[in-house]
């Protein structure tokens, strides 16, 4: 087993807090939400047992890294700012950049704006698209049919904390569980149940997954209980400051290598089928986009042997 180590980083007046094993070319993953640097744990020791210099950061807000007081220190162009500075403090060349969930378009956006610094980008589950679009996010939520779109959900602050930290381990669980790919035709967690909460629909597993013991569980629930979700859920709540930060560079493609990895039964994957139809033009110089059959949306971990290849195949090429 190669040894994960940890370290912080001091950048743009925060603590960044990474862990990394292994030595080589750098590859620096962004997790998702709600996840931490652990969520890349079989990514770390098996890209460092093949030569690479692999590291995990908890993006602002999360686990070890500093939790900013302002709804607006979360935008997308801070965390970018965040993912630069980091690169910059390895000071080992040219990195890789890998990013999964809310990661992936921080990966994305980071190739988009500073090209000159990262040498190729993989995203998963969530697709790269080139932004703009007419209407601003919190307007077209409001647009949608049915009940409320988590994501509108998670605009007022307050709101969805008092959900998730009431019980934050059985939160984490239902939710792991209900977005993976071990059930076909689950509920769909994406929208409000009936009594104006996420967690009335959730199922629970009647034992743990392969890639989700209860080890794992104690230590997600462990970063949240130190860290809270105040922070995690401002991401989504600077998503038409995006809009507007990002406008600029509406329709512009990724010019570095990419990649891009989903899950057959991930929802970004299928909401974002007209997006990966586009790669031709977003992502010019794509290496590969694979489906992963029967995988759901945490998939560096229900699939972690098959992610690996993939992403050793891609920079191999780099």
């Amino acid at each position: 087993m190669v040894e994960i180590k940890h370290r912080n980083f001091a950048v743009n007046n925060i603590r960044i807090h990474i862990a990394e094993a292994g030595v080589g070319p750098t590859v620096l993953m962004i997790h998702g939400f709600p996840e931490s640097w652990y969520s890349w744990r079989n990514q770390l020791q098996a890209l460092a047992e093949q030569g690479y210099h692999a590291v995990a950061m908890d993006v602002r807000g999360y686990g070890r890294s500093s939790k900013p007081s302002q709804v607006e220190d979360y935008r997308m162009l801070k965390i970018v700012a965040d993912v630069v500075a980091v690169a910059g403090a390895l000071d080992n060349g040219k990195v890789i950049l890998v990013g999964h969930d809310w990661g992936a378009p921080i990966a994305w956006n980071s190739a988009l704006l500073r090209p000159d610094i990262f040498s190729g980008v993989a995203g998963l589950s969530v697709p790269f698209s080139p932004g703009g679009g007419l209407h601003q996010p919190t307007k077209a939520f409001a647009q949608m049919p049915g009940n409320e779109f988590y994501m509108a959900y998670f605009q007022q602050v307050g709101r969805a904390e008092k959900e998730l930290e009431a019980d934050i381990k059985q939160w984490l669980l239902g939710f792991y569980w209900c977005a993976g790919g071990d059930i076909n035709n689950g509920p769909d967690v994406s929208t409000l149940g009936d009594g104006g909460t996420l967690k009335e629909k959730f199922m629970f597993p009647d034992e743990m997954p392969s890639w989700l013991t209860h080890h794992d569980l104690e230590i997600y629930s462990q970063e949240f209980e130190y860290s809270g979700f105040y922070g995690p859920l401002n991401r989504y709540r600077n998503l038409d400051r995006d809009w507007h930060d990002l406008s600029v560079f509406a329709g512009q493609p990724i010019t570095i290598p990419a990649m891009f990895i989903g899950g057959e039964r991930d929802g970004p994957t299928i909401w974002g089928a007209a997006a990966i139809d586009k790669f031709s033009t977003s992502l010019p110089k794509l290496f590969k986009s694979e489906i992963l059959p029967g995988a759901g949306h945490w998939i560096q971990q229900e699939r972690a042997d098959r992610t690996n290849e993939l992403l050793l195949e891609f920079f191999a090429t780099l």
